[in-house]
């Protein structure tokens, strides 16, 4: 890049761009639906608060971060061994 060469930061030449203003831009991309953030689960998981040992809660949390997916994972596979499932 070169201060006399007319370019940009990231080498567009601000002259030879295309005019996104003209030729209906804006009406073909109005109607575009926006999405923002992760797609919605079909079964969400919900907020809650539960009171657990300190003896759990260390021995989760010694694993790193997800602890809190661990201790889900574990409630989940005690279900499904109890015979009481999902």
């Amino acid at each position: 890049m070169n201060e006399n060469d007319g370019s940009t930061a990231r080498g567009l030449d601000p002259e030879t761009a295309p005019d996104l203003s003209r030729d209906g831009w804006p009406k073909k991309f109005a109607k575009a639906p926006v999405r923002r953030g992760r797609p919605p689960k079909a079964r969400p998981k919900v907020s809650t608060t539960i009171r657990l040992s300190q003896d759990v809660i260390d021995h989760f949390r010694a694993g790193g971060r997800g602890w809190q997916t661990r201790i889900d994972e574990a409630l989940l596979d005690w279900i499904k061994r109890s015979g009481k499932g999902l």
